[in-house]
């Protein structure tokens, strides 16, 4: 068994509850569905916030999706002059079999433009995706705080 890091990020388009959340979720599970985790093997996750979000803690999208054992974290990242802003980043610390080349970093939305090196998503089918959180959302935790 390794101890890997598995890498997102995602953009949203405004500084609101449900962007932050929303965007979180889709990067959420694309990561856990592209690379086979399950929360029982992660470690801790952290969230990262560019300064121009600050109305909701992005954590609380694996709470909803019913990550209430996992060690979250939420921080900033820092005001670098021309970075992309709108940014949420998450780091995944898990344990599993998969080797460093075998896990898929997930790059969606603009944030695409930042590790095009390492990010191999395949085509995403949004609809299929959301149908997915939908399923996988406890709706007791729906407005729960992290």
């Amino acid at each position: 068994m390794y101890f890997r890091g598995i890498r997102g990020a995602t953009t949203v388009e405004e500084n609101t509850s449900e962007a932050i959340l929303r965007g979180t979720r889709e990067l959420l599970a694309l990561m856990i569905r592209t690379n086979g985790v399950k929360p029982e093997d992660v470690c801790s996750v952290i969230f990262t916030l560019t300064r121009d979000l600050d109305a909701e803690f992005p954590a609380l999208a694996a709470r909803q999706m019913r990550w209430t054992e996992v060690p979250l974290l939420c921080t900033n990242e820092l005001p670098i002059a021309g970075a992309l802003s709108k940014c949420v980043r998450i780091l995944i610390h898990w344990n599993t079999e998969k080797k460093a080349d075998e896990i898929v970093h997930v790059y969606i939305r603009d944030a695409a433009t930042l590790r095009p090196d390492i990010s191999q998503l395949p085509p995403v089918d949004w609809a299929e995706l959301d149908a997915w959180i939908d399923a996988n959302i406890d709706d007791a935790l729906k407005s729960q705080r992290s």
